[in-house]
C-alpha cells in the first residue's frame, strides 16, 4: 500500500514533540504519525509504542537531539529504530535514503519565489514518496506545486484551526502535519 492511499485516508497527521503528543497520537485515529522532535534516547520507545498500535511511523531525521542528519545517522535510525521512513529537509540524505531503499518525505520552507524555483527543481530530481511545504498557510502555492510535480503534497507548520487543514486539501495537498492536537480527530 503507497503512502499516497494512506495521505488520502488521513488527512491529518498527528506530529509528535514530546510524550504528550505522543499519547495523543497512540489514541488517534490516524494511521500515519510524524515524530517531528525528538532525542537519542527516547526516539525508539516513541517509535515502538506507535508501531504496537499499528501506526506508520516517518521520523524527521534532522530534528533528533544528540543524532546529526548524515548517512551514519540515517543508518542507525532505520536499523535500530526501524521507522517506516524518514523527514528531512536535506537533499544529500534524500540521496542517501533512496540509495539503500528508504522511503523518505522531503520537507521544504517556501518563503520566496527562489526558494519555490528550489523547491521545485529538487522534488523532480529527488526520488521521495511525498513533499512536505511549510508553512502549511499558503494554498496558492500548494495548489501551483501540486500541479507541476504531481507528487503528494502534505503541508505543515502554522495549522492552528480547521479551516487551515480545509483550505489546505482544498488547495490540493492530500494531508496536513499538525501538533495542534484538537485538530487529531476532527
Amino acid at each position: 500500500m503507497g503512502i499516497k492511499n494512506i495521505l488520502e485516508r488521513n488527512p491529518i497527521i498527528p506530529a509528535v514533540k514530546d510524550n504528550i503528543t505522543l499519547e495523543k497520537a497512540l489514541n488517534s485515529n490516524s494511521e500515519l504519525v510524524f515524530i517531528i522532535l525528538s532525542n537519542i534516547m527516547n526516539i525508539k520507545d516513541y517509535t515502538d509504542k506507535l508501531k504496537k498500535v499499528n501506526k506508520k511511523v516517518y521520523i524527521h531525521v534532522d530534528m533528533i537531539d544528540g543524532l546529526n542528519g548524515t548517512n551514519n545517522g540515517v543508518d542507525y535510525i532505520v536499523n535500530t529504530v526501524k521507522p517506516d521512513g524518514i523527514l528531512t529537509t536535506k537533499s544529500n540524505v534524500v540521496a542517501h535514503a533512496y540509495k539503500n531503499n528508504i522511503n523518505v518525505i522531503q520537507r521544504f520552507f517556501i518563503l520566496d519565489s527562489l526558494s519555490y524555483k528550489k523547491a521545485l527543481l529538487n522534488i523532480k530530481e529527488n526520488k521521495v514518496v511525498a513533499v512536505e511545504i511549510m508553512p502549511g498557510l499558503m494554498p496558492k502555492i500548494i495548489k501551483k506545486l501540486s500541479q507541476e510535480t504531481h507528487i503528494p503534497i502534505i503541508t505543515g507548520g502554522l495549522i492552528k484551526e480547521k479551516e487551515d487543514v480545509i483550505n489546505a486539501i482544498n488547495a490540493g495537498a492530500l494531508s496536513v502535519s499538525t501538533t495542534e492536537t484538537k485538530l487529531w480527530e476532527d
